[in-house]
């Protein structure tokens, strides 16, 4: 992995802590979804660049011209975010920058995959059939600014459900992925850096309020979920992931990279940004006592993104594991449809109670997992 790739990943962060914000200031089924659809394309934009950093130096030429490029794109791209929804204070022209900025970085990302594949006859038949399946999105995202009002989102989430449907109906031969251990790494930082993200949203929720035992005590159970959602993946699951990678050959390999990092990858990132709202507001709430009494519970949207989050990023990893391995994690199922059923209690119970007794919970499971998988763990990690 170049530095170059980290780089450009510092606009990945700045992004999601956009997205982050946007969310956390419109807590309704609108502005979840909405979210989500934001993060799809970035999440969309991200990967590409991860497979063209996969089969040329990332650093040198014309991927460096790209990903310079791209970066600058992005980073206008999440500075429209705020303003992309005309009903949340933003503008038509904002949203019209997120579309176009977006259009450039794909085709932008395009242009580089082709000059890349060189004589590579099926990569460079593969590249050309992703420039034709992104003129369908491109289009969306473009009216649907335009447009705006209620057919906006509409418009942007089927420009972003055609974008993803048409890769992969599109087929997997033709991809490359000649360095697995690169792949691997790249997913698994993002991953890194998504859960560093909700780290910072747990500071931002109590800045300017004051220090108190009670914040300090909702901070460390906040904490202690992201601390165990990190050990659940690079604990033993990316290196088993990405050890299963380098072992599959040719268009097994590329088969395995869409499915387990391109596509599974997408739900583990929105579980954790879901997850960061819900901190966020629980933290807020533990902290606000001008606004807030200690004993109040979460309202519905937080406390499901709270508990959902986790869920989500539980069965995305139950999948994931499934798709390497070919068995099911019965342990993570049970925790996520436990979370899922005490959503409705998290709105009953003090807030401080809700982000706690979700932290014993993960912090459970890791030391479940430890004490069951132990000797399979050791032989991994050996």
């Amino acid at each position: 992995m170049t530095t170059l790739e980290l780089f450009f990943d510092l606009v990945f962060v700045f992004a999601l802590t956009q997205v982050t914000a946007l969310v956390a200031g419109d807590l309704t089924a609108r502005g979840c979804l909405r979210g989500l659809v934001l993060l799809g394309l970035l999440w969309w934009a991200w990967t590409a660049f991860a497979w063209l950093g996969n089969v040329a130096r990332a650093d040198e030429g014309a991927v460096r011209a790209a990903l310079v490029g791209s970066m600058g794109l992005l980073f206008v791209f999440a500075l429209a975010v705020p303003g992309a929804w005309a009903d949340q204070g933003g503008s038509p022209s904002a949203a019209l920058v997120l579309a176009v900025t977006y259009t450039l970085v794909r085709y932008l990302h395009v242009s580089v995959y082709a000059v890349a594949a060189g004589q590579d006859r099926e990569l460079r038949r593969q590249v050309t059939r992703l420039a034709l399946v992104g003129l369908a999105p491109a289009s969306a995202l473009i009216v649907g600014a335009i447009v705006g009002g209620p057919w906006q989102t509409p418009l942007w989430a089927l420009g972003l459900v055609v974008d993803y449907g048409g890769v992969y109906l599109a087929g997997s031969e033709g991809w490359r992925v000649r360095s697995a251990g690169h792949f691997a790494e790249r997913h698994g930082l993002i991953v890194l850096i998504a859960l560093g993200e909700s780290l910072v949203a747990i500071g931002v929720g109590v800045a300017d309020l004051p220090l108190t035992w009670w914040v300090i005590a909702a901070a460390t159970a906040g904490v202690s979920v992201v601390v165990a959602l990190w050990w659940t993946y690079f604990d033993v699951g990316a290196l088993v992931a990405e050890r299963r990678l380098e072992q599959a050959e040719g268009d097994e390999r590329t088969r395995l990279a869409r499915d387990s990092f391109t596509y599974l990858h997408f739900p583990m990132i929105v579980g954790i940004v879901a997850l960061a709202v819900g901190l966020k507001k629980t933290l807020t709430q533990v902290a606000d006592s001008g606004a807030y009494q200690l004993a109040d519970p979460l309202k519905p949207i937080p406390a499901a993104l709270l508990t959902g989050g986790i869920a989500v990023y539980l069965l995305a990893h139950v999948a994931f594991r499934r798709r390497n391995v070919g068995s099911w994690n019965l342990m993570r199922v049970g925790v996520a449809l436990a979370l899922v059923a005490a959503t409705p209690a998290a709105r009953e119970v003090p807030a401080i109670v809700s982000v706690s007794v979700v932290a014993i919970v993960l912090v459970g499971l890791v030391g479940a997992e430890w004490v069951r998988y132990r000797e399979v763990r050791r032989r991994v990690r050996g």
